[in-house]
């Protein structure tokens, strides 16, 4: 897909080689979100997750034949998901991102739309992510994209020490 901007960007899924580029996208996304020293992963560590014989994840890039810098201009990255009320699987956004300089010519849009078009493909009936309540630019984009936001659910998360402790009820108990 081409999108209309001044560089002829392109979406494509990302490839073998893309992962630093990849990796420099989340971090500008982190430092954006104010927490950029949470990013741990590193671009071994999307090359392994993207391109693994079975990878679990995904990515398309919006990538510029004419950039000058050969940086891409934004990502997105997701994976698979099921709902049982629905029956059926979709799409988790994990992380949408694209470059200040190159917002307000579509590339989000048109990353967006190459995933709705995937959930079409594929027959899935759910494309979800979550975004910061503070995040007003991305909330008034979402709202026009006709996306409903969430309001009766909260996130709740596992992570370090309280997932660690809830591991070892498991372990005691002998079941795997």
């Amino acid at each position: 897909m081409i999108v209309g901007d001044q560089e002829g960007v392109t979406i494509r899924p990302a490839r073998p080689g893309d992962e630093a580029a990849i990796h420099q996208l989340v971090v500008e996304l982190a430092t954006y979100e104010n927490a950029a020293d949470e990013v741990e992963a590193t671009p071994t560590d999307l090359a392994a997750a993207l391109f693994a014989e079975h990878a679990q994840c995904f990515c398309l890039v919006a990538d510029s034949d004419r950039a000058q810098d050969g940086r891409l201009r934004g990502f997105a990255l997701w994976y698979v998901t099921y709902s049982t009320w629905t029956g059926r699987h979709g799409i988790w956004l994990e992380d949408l991102y694209v470059r200040e300089a190159h917002r307000g010519f579509g590339v989000g849009r048109a990353l967006l739309a190459e995933l709705a078009a995937e959930c079409e493909r594929r027959g899935y009936r759910r494309l979800e992510w979550w975004v910061l309540d503070w995040n007003s630019p991305a909330l008034r984009f979402y709202e026009s994209l006709g996306a409903t936001p969430m309001s009766e659910w909260t996130v709740q998360r596992l992570d370090s020490s309280p997932l660690s402790r809830l591991a070892a009820e498991a372990a005691g108990s002998g079941q795997r």
